[in-house]
């Protein structure tokens, strides 16, 4: 179940809350944290997909989603909501021993004082396996709560074992209005002449094209309240604009965007995939893998309709290998926007997956007595094509004549040469 975390109609504090110097100090996007779950953007629909959230016996749960949707904050106000000491935890910065220490204190609080804690495990996703069954023991047993956070896909990212024990709370992107909702009131904090004076159109440029991070937009308001920063407008947003765009090379965003180019070059786009190489070029992905992975796509998607896709997706990895970037970009364009525009068949990629399919299914496929190495004396002789007219000449290839007919060419540009010509030569097998 999903929810869309946004809220535009939510009401600025009343009054800018008194901080200490410590406080003052710390990056806007901490100190604009809201302070109670009401103030979350997007809380009752969240409430409406997540009901158990506002129960009072809060189970233990994943909340999932990309950067900067509120995982951290939300999990700090329930915890403040149900009364609970939230003890944190990175999954980063420490393993099993630190683990341990801390399920020690928290087992000595439930024990002398007879209540539950939160533990909070942020980055969840970087626990290997035995770290996270580590938990299960304390999990199934409720000795405390455990909240994890996490960018990656749960069912992917997470060990079975404990995903059986959690719920999972995705939360999304905001939208443009509920960040702007978060801008206008890290404002309001800072005093009513600054909101005031704020230019309006500067708040909805960050809140367009921070991609839906609240920190990173809050972060980029920050930098706009540097002194002298409002005199120039237009360098200004340049500078947002190239601190705002999201890439991660090892998380959720790369495969996203990899499958994305992946699918434009198969729908046969040419500028939806030349975008999503850019979009991996300025996120600093690696040259050489997206050029394998076109190596891959040239044979998967394209295969024998165009079999010179291969030879220039195989020229561009070593290409791009040897040259490297910034000229590498051109290589890539160069053989992205061939390979989306050619004619496209999976016909070879659908003949060894029903090819492997087959053999796993079946016992051991025996080699037919005239295919042998060294055949029986006495076995009929082995056929040499080339001994005949057209170089071809009929006899038994498969160990049975029931073995399944799996390359099945298709009508597109070179392979429907090739299916003529086995119709041909084979009496029309794949007609």
């Amino acid at each position: 179940m999903t929810i869309e975390p946004i809220q535009t109609d939510l009401p600025l504090f009343a009054e800018t809350p008194k901080s200490t110097a410590e406080e003052s100090l710390a990056p806007l996007a901490h100190r604009s944290r809201p302070q109670n779950l009401s103030d979350f953007v997007g809380w009752p629909l969240l409430m409406k997909s997540f009901p158990f959230l506002g129960q009072n016996k809060l189970p233990p749960f994943i909340l999932y989603g990309p950067p900067g949707s509120g995982k951290t904050t939300l999990a700090q106000l329930l915890a403040h909501e149900h009364k609970f000491e939230l003890y944190p935890f990175s999954a980063v910065l420490a393993g099993i021993p630190e683990l341990k220490k801390v399920i020690a204190r928290l087992l000595e609080i439930k024990n002398l004082m007879g209540k539950k804690s939160v533990l909070f495990i942020d980055e969840i996703h970087r626990f290997n396996k035995s770290q996270q069954d580590a938990l299960l023991p304390y999990v199934e047993k409720g000795d405390f709560i455990l909240i994890g956070a996490t960018t990656e896909y749960p069912k992917a990212a997470i060990n079975p074992a404990l995903l059986s024990r959690v719920h999972i709370v995705e939360l999304r992107a905001l939208q443009p209005e509920g960040v702007e909702v978060l801008l206008d009131r890290a404002l309001f904090r800072l005093g009513k002449e600054i909101y005031d004076t704020f230019p309006k159109d500067l708040i909805q440029f960050i809140a367009a094209v921070t991609g839906g991070d609240a920190r990173r937009a809050l972060n980029s308001l920050e930098l706009c309240l540097n002194p002298g920063a409002l005199e120039n407008l237009e360098s200004l947003k340049q500078s947002v604009l190239e601190n705002s765009r999201r890439y991660d090379k090892g998380g959720v965003r790369h495969y996203d965007v990899i499958s994305a180019f992946i699918k434009s070059m198969r729908g046969s786009d040419p500028h939806a995939a030349i975008l999503w190489l850019a979009v991996m070029l300025d996120g600093g992905e690696d040259p050489a893998f997206i050029a394998r992975r076109m190596l891959i796509f040239s044979s998967e998607d394209v295969g024998n309709a165009d079999p010179s896709a291969l030879t220039l997706a195989t020229s561009t990895l070593a290409a791009v290998e040897k040259i490297g970037l910034p000229e590498a970009r051109i290589i890539l364009a160069q053989t992205v926007t061939y390979l989306a525009s050619t004619v496209k068949s999976n016909a070879a990629y659908m003949a060894i997956n029903e090819a492997q399919e087959f053999v796993q299914e079946k016992g051991t496929q025996e080699v037919p007595e005239h295919l042998k190495n060294y055949p029986r004396p006495g076995t009929p002789a082995y056929k040499y094509p080339h001994s005949f007219k057209g170089h071809f000449v009929k006899q038994q290839y498969s160990p049975s004549a029931a073995t399944p007919k799996f390359y099945r060419p298709t009508e597109e540009g070179r392979e429907k040469f090739l299916k003529e010509r086995l119709n041909q030569l084979w009496d029309n097998p794949l007609a």
